[in-house]
This record gives C-alpha cells, sequence and structure tokens, in this order.
C-alpha cells in the first residue's frame, strides 16, 4: 500500500523543498484518473501534487503522459496571466503545482453572479487561444509527434478513440464503423484551422474555481489542464457548453468577443464543431469501460451523453445533406 506522507515528502525533496516542512495532506476528490492530493507545508503554504496511476492501468489511448500537456497548459496560461495553478516540478511520476483560491463552481451562486464569471471566462478563455503551439495535437505525444496540419492530428485522435472503443467493447448508440463514416465526410472542414492554438478541453464547471474571498466572485484559476491539445479553438466550445449549447451562452460569447475571441457558427465551423462534440462524447463512453464505473454513473451517460453523441452525428449528416455532398 503507497504511504501518501512518504511519497509526498520524496515529491518534495525532489522539487528542492524541505520535505519536513510538510504538516498536513488530504487527498482532493472529483477526478477520475489520477491521484490527487493537498499539501500544506508548516508556514501555511499550499501545493496540489497529483500522481498518475501506474502503466498497467488500464485507460485509452491518448491518455499516456498525461501530466506532460497539463505542464505545458500551466506554462502556458501563466504567460498570458490566466490564473491557473503555476507548476512548480514536473516528474517522471508526479506533477507539483501551486494551489489556486476558491472552489469548483457550484449552484450557490446567484444568476448576476454567474453572468459575471461567464463573462470573465470568455475574456480568459480568448487569452488562452491566444497562445501558438509548434504543432498539433497532444504535447505529450501518447499518439505520436505533432502533426503539421490539424486534419492530420484530430482523424488520429478521433481514430484512436473509436480503437479504444473496439477494444475495450464499449457500448454506443451506434456501430464504431458507421460513427467513423459520418465523421469522415466532414473532415474536410477541418482544413479551415492553419494555426494550432492552446485548447485546455476540459472547461467544464468542476474545473473552474471560483474565489469569493473578496466582495465580488471571480474566476480563481482554471484546473486539471491534462486534456490540453494544439488545435483549434473551437473545440473548447465543447466542454465549456458540456451537454449543451454554447451559442446559448451569451454572457460567455460576450466576454470571448471583447477579448478577441472568433466565434462564427457558419456551415463549416458548426461542422466542426460537431466533430468535436462527437469526439469528447466517445471519450466520455469509452471510457467508462476501463475505469470500471460504477452502474450508476455508466446509466447517467447511456441517458444523457449517448444520445448527444446520436445529435452531433446527426448535425454532420444534416449540414452535409442540404449541401448535397460531403466536405472534401
Amino acid at each position: 500500500m503507497v504511504d501518501s506522507w512518504e511519497r509526498a515528502r520524496r515529491i518534495l525533496e525532489a522539487a528542492g523543498l524541505e520535505p519536513g516542512r510538510l504538516a498536513h495532506l488530504r487527498p482532493l476528490t472529483g477526478g477520475t484518473y489520477n491521484t490527487v492530493e493537498e499539501l500544506r507545508l508548516t508556514d501555511g503554504t499550499r501545493y496540489v501534487v497529483k500522481v498518475p496511476p501506474s502503466a498497467a492501468t488500464p485507460g485509452l489511448r491518448h491518455e499516456r503522459r498525461l501530466l506532460v500537456s497539463e505542464a505545458e497548459f500551466y506554462h502556458s496560461a501563466a504567460g498570458v496571466g490566466v490564473p491557473a495553478p503555476r507548476l512548480v516540478s514536473l516528474g517522471e511520476d508526479f506533477l507539483l503545482m501551486t494551489a489556486c483560491p476558491g472552489d469548483s463552481w457550484d449552484d450557490s451562486l446567484t444568476a448576476a453572479e454567474q453572468t459575471a464569471l461567464r463573462r470573465e471566462l470568455g475574456r480568459l478563455t480568448a487569452r488562452l487561444h491566444r497562445v501558438t503551439g509548434p504543432g498539433f495535437g497532444y504535447p505529450s505525444g501518447a499518439l505520436g509527434p505533432l502533426a503539421p496540419d490539424w486534419r492530420t492530428a484530430f482523424t488520429t485522435m478521433f481514430d484512436a478513440v473509436l480503437d479504444d472503443a473496439r477494444r475495450y467493447g464499449a457500448r454506443l448508440p451506434r456501430p464504431a464503423d458507421a460513427v467513423a463514416r459520418t465523421a469522415r465526410s466532414a473532415y474536410g472542414a477541418l482544413d479551415e484551422v492553419t494555426v494550432p492554438c492552446l485548447v485546455h478541453f476540459d472547461l467544464w464547471r468542476g474545473n473552474i474555481l471560483v474565489d469569493r474571498s473578496d466582495k465580488d466572485a471571480r474566476v480563481g484559476g482554471l484546473i486539471d489542464g491534462e486534456r490540453m491539445f494544439w488545435g483549434d479553438p473551437l473545440a473548447e466550445f465543447v466542454s465549456l457548453a458540456l451537454l449543451g449549447d454554447i451559442k446559448e451562452d451569451e454572457a460567455f460569447l460576450s466576454g470571448y468577443r471583447e477579448s478577441g475571441g472568433r466565434a462564427d457558427f457558419d456551415v463549416p465551423a458548426r461542422l466542426r464543431l460537431a466533430l468535436y462534440r462527437a469526439y469528447l462524447y466517445l471519450i466520455m463512453l469509452t471510457e467508462t469501460v476501463p475505469r470500471q464505473t460504477g452502474e450508476e454513473q455508466v446509466r447517467w451517460v447511456q441517458s444523457a451523453v449517448a444520445p448527444e453523441l446520436v445529435a452531433s452525428l446527426d448535425e454532420i449528416e444534416e449540414l452535409l445533406g442540404r449541401k448535397s455532398h460531403s466536405v472534401k
């Protein structure tokens, strides 16, 4: 059995911090993949340590070396002044970062606070999307080196999760080959993306900390950047409107556009957005198998996520049907 205190002391020492200053350790819940713990030192300084599962633990292909991508996200966020943990140290089997103020976004916020926060989140997201990378894809290299174009990168990502679904026998609302055919018909729209931008891809409410220490609620930090990739900023809108429609989030879009973000929804953009929705929902459906998700959560995924995957595929077919041909 792992001694969390001994592991934490080892990580602090590897980061150049005095291990004897560790005063308190507590597990942080909410994540479903890595082990996450908060460390508090004798002077009150707080850190968060993240430890990946062992290499033998079943997972999806893109989940290898996730902490490399997370470290890239925190480094990039710091460069554009977006509140996020600061990277302290990255090892082969850990990531140590500073703790951000605040708690996960929940339903205790008033309607006025939520509107103001969504507008602020829009501005912060636009800042993130100003960061560009050296190529397209996952910086971890889990699916191979970065690609020179977005179509190559994204089709590799999409094919990988479909291979995972087949390998694990995941329950999908349509056969994997049918999903692949529909997605392939829209791949031409990916060619409009020519600049590899930073995409967090997991900005649901649980990964947005809200700081209420002052009079007004504000975004205290964007966390859990392990799913980050270099790609199309439009892909960010999927988790930002998880199981919903970002076009209905007027406050977010207002803040996003105020800070220079581009949010147009012409046919090629809607095709790409449908592809990205399908990608995320495939991940959510497939990961329940290797993670041995409980029956109640599996039922929720099948009832809430599976229909959204179907809706995304239907939208691709409808958009292309109006044009009477696939996007080449």
